[in-house]
C-alpha cells in the first residue's frame, strides 16, 4: 500500500499504555482526577458531520466519546476499535463489507449501539436524501445498500460496482455514528423504516433534526443532556459551561477500558492560552502553531511542534465580488505566498487534493502554473482586474495572531494593485459566515476548520472540491474534477495518483476556488506531569487517546 493510504498497526498501543504504567509506578504522586485540555475550535456542536461541525474542535473534544470501528491514531491512521466491533471483507467485485457491533455496546442512557446507526450515519452523509447539511460525501456516496434489521447489531455494506474504495476503513469511524435513536424518540418514527423505503416527507424532518438537535449550548440542564448527548465511549458529557467549554466525564456504562482520568474539561481557544498556560490552568493546549502569537512555554511543560495533514488556505465565496474567476485570480496573484509560509515556518503549500506526504506523489500538483502565483505581483493582480478596484473581506476564526498577521500581509501587498483588503474576525466566524456573504474570503484550514481539518486521508479530503459536496465552501463544480476526484478514491498506484494529480492541478491553478498557503503547523503544550498526550495530523488531534490521559500531581 502506498505512503498516502495510512493503514495502523497496535504496536503504538502496547507502547503507550507501557509508558503510562512505568511512569506512574515510577512517580511518587497520585494521578489526578481532572484535566483541563484546550483546543482551537468551537464546540457549539455535539454532530461532527455536519459542515460547521466538522471545522469546528468536535473531532478533538469527542474521539472517546462517540466512538466507532476505527479511530485516527498518532499519524492520523486508522486504528480498529475492536471494543466498539469488527469489520469484515466479504466481496471484492463490487465491494461488500459485513460490520458487527460488538454485543455489549451500549449508549449511556442505556440503549444499545445498533445498525440503525449506521444506516443514519450512511443516509446523513451518502448525499442520496436532501435536507441533510453533512461535510462530506466521500465513501458514502459509494456505498449502494445498508442491509440492517433494526434493532440488530449486525450490517452489511454494499458498494457501487468498480468503486473499491480504498480508504473503506475512514466509514463509520469514532465522531461519524450519531445515536439513531435521539432522533427516532424526538420524532416519534422509524428512522431506519423511513430512510429505507426512501419516505420523502419524514427524511425531511429527520434531515433537520439530524442537522440541529445536537447543537451544543451553554446551560443546558443535565436531564437534556442525558436524553439527546449520550455517549458510546470511556467519555460522556455532564455539562456545557459558558465560556464554551464543555465538561466530559467517565462513561459508566462504558464496556471497555475505564479512563484512566475520570472527568476532562474542554476549553475553546481564547485569548488567554499564554495566562493560562502560567498560571497552570491549562494541563494540554492543542492549537494550531502561532495562533496564540509567541507562546512561551515555561519549564514544567513540554512543547511539541509538527505539520498537520491541513493545508492553511484563502476559501473564495461563491458570490459576490470574488464569483469572478479573474477577481480571484488578482487576489491569488498580489498574495506574498512566500512571506506567508516563512512566517509560518513550513513550505509553501501547492497541493489542494493530496495532502498527508511529501513524497513523490505530493510533489504531483507542483506545475507551472503554481509558479504564478508565489510571490506577490501586483502588476499581474491590476492587470487581472484591467484596473478596477476591488474591495475584500477575508474573515477567520479568531482571536488568532498568525492569521491576522496573514491579513495584514495581504492587505499591504494588494493595495498597490488597488484591492482594499479587510480583516474580519470573530470567535464565531466559519463556513457558515462565507456562505452567508458576510465576508469575501475565509481563512482556514482543510473544510474551513480553526484547526487541521484532515480526515486523515487525501482522497477523502480532496472531496471538499467536488461538486456538491457540503463543506466545498467555494461552490466550485467541474465534471473533469470531480472524475479525478473520484478516480483518485478507488486507486491505490502510486503512477495512477501521480499522474490525476498532475492533470488537476492546471485547471485548478486556472479556476482558483481556493488559494493553497501551507500545511499548517501545529503547537502541543502539555504538563510535564502528564503522559500519553501526543500529536495527530488529523482533525481529531490529540484528543485520539484522551482516556489514557493520566495527570499525576
Amino acid at each position: 500500500m502506498v505512503a498516502w493510504r495510512r493503514r495502523a498497526t497496535a504496536s503504538w498501543l502496547v507502547a503507550t499504555l507501557a509508558i503510562v504504567v512505568g511512569s506512574l509506578s515510577a512517580c511518587s504522586g497520585s494521578a489526578a482526577g481532572q484535566v483541563d485540555y484546550v483546543v482551537d475550535g468551537s464546540l457549539d456542536t455535539y454532530n461532527g458531520n455536519t459542515v460547521s461541525g466538522a471545522a469546528s474542535a468536535g473531532a478533538q473534544a469527542f474521539a472517546r466519546t462517540l466512538t466507532g470501528f476505527g479511530y485516527h491514531g498518532p499519524d492520523g491512521q486508522v486504528v480498529a476499535d475492536h471494543d466498539f466491533g469488527s469489520l469484515s471483507i466479504v466481496g471484492g467485485s463490487p465491494l461488500v463489507l459485513d460490520y458487527q457491533i460488538a454485543d455489549n455496546a451500549v449508549y449511556s442512557d442505556g440503549k444499545p449501539v445498533t445498525c440503525d446507526d449506521l444506516v443514519l450515519a450512511w443516509a446523513a452523509q451518502s448525499g442520496r436524501y436532501p435536507g441533510f447539511n453533512a461535510a462530506s460525501q466521500a465513501g458514502y456516496v459509494d456505498v449502494t445498500s445498508i442491509d440492517c434489521q433494526p434493532g440488530q447489531k449486525k450490517a452489511r455494506v454494499s458498494f457501487v460496482p468498480d468503486r473499491n474504495i480504498v480508504d473503506y476503513n475512514q466509514l463509520f469511524t469514532a465522531t461519524t455514528v450519531m445515536p439513531s435513536h435521539v432522533i427516532a424518540e424526538e420524532l416519534g418514527v422509524d428512522t431506519t423504516g423511513a430512510l429505507l423505503r426512501n419516505d420523502t416527507a419524514v427524511i425531511g424532518r429527520i434531515a433537520q433534526t439530524w442537522n440541529t438537535t445536537w447543537d451544543l449550548k451553554p446551560g443546558i440542564d443535565s436531564a437534556t443532556v442525558a436524553k439527546h448527548f449520550p455517549s458510546s465511549g470511556p467519555y460522556k458529557i455532564e455539562s456545557v459551561l459558558d465560556g464554551g467549554g464543555v465538561v466530559l466525564v467517565a462513561n459508566d456504562r462504558w464496556w471497555g477500558a475505564k479512563p484512566m482520568t475520570r472527568r476532562v474539561t474542554v476549553w475553546p481557544q481564547k485569548a488567554d492560552i499564554q495566562d493560562r498556560v502560567n498560571d497552570k490552568s491549562a494541563d494540554v493546549v492543542d492549537v494550531a502553531a502561532g495562533s496564540s502569537g509567541a507562546l512561551a512555554t515555561p519549564d514544567n511543560y513540554r512543547r511539541t511542534d509538527a505539520p498537520s495533514d491541513g493545508i492553511e488556505q484563502l476559501i473564495f465565496a461563491p458570490h459576490g465580488p470574488l464569483a469572478d474567476v479573474a477577481a480571484r485570480r488578482a487576489v491569488a496573484a498580489c498574495t506574498p505566498r512566500d512571506v506567508i509560509a516563512r512566517d509560518a515556518m513550513a513550505p509553501i503549500a501547492n497541493a489542494r487534493l493530496h495532502t498527508t506526504t511529501d513524497d513523490a506523489i505530493g510533489q504531483a500538483e507542483n506545475v507551472p502554473a503554481a509558479g504564478q502565483y508565489v510571490k506577490a505581483n501586483p502588476e499581474a493582480a491590476r492587470a487581472a482586474l484591467v484596473g478596477k478596484p476591488l474591495a475584500v473581506r477575508i474573515g477567520y476564526r479568531g482571536p488568532n495572531a498568525r492569521l491576522a498577521a496573514i491579513v495584514g500581509a495581504i492587505a499591504k501587498a494588494c493595495g498597490p494593485a488597488g484591492i482594499s483588503v479587510s480583516d474580519v474576525t470573530s470567535d464565531s466566524i466559519g463556513p457558515q459566515t462565507l456562505k452567508d456573504g458576510k465576508i469575501d474570503v475565509l481563512l482556514a484550514s482543510t473544510g474551513g476548520a480553526a484547526g487541521s481539518g484532515s480526515t486523515g486521508s487525501s482522497a477523502m479530503d480532496a472531496y471538499d472540491l467536488h461538486t456538491g459536496n457540503g463543506n466545498n465552501l467555494s461552490g466550485y463544480g467541474n465534471g473533469q474534477i470531480d472524475g479525478i476526484i473520484g478516480s483518485l478514491a478507488v486507486s491505490a498506484d502510486p503512477g495512477d495518483l501521480v499522474r490525476l494529480l498532475a492533470e488537476s492541478a492546471p485547471v485548478l491553478w486556472a479556476d482558483m476556488p481556493t488559494l493553497p498557503l501551507y500545511r499548517q503547523q501545529r503547537t502541543l503544550l502539555a504538563s510535564k506531569k502528564m503522559y500519553a498526550v501526543g500529536t495527530n495530523p488529523s482533525r481529531w488531534g490529540a484528543g485520539w487517546n484522551m482516556d489514557r490521559w493520566v495527570l499525576v500531581r
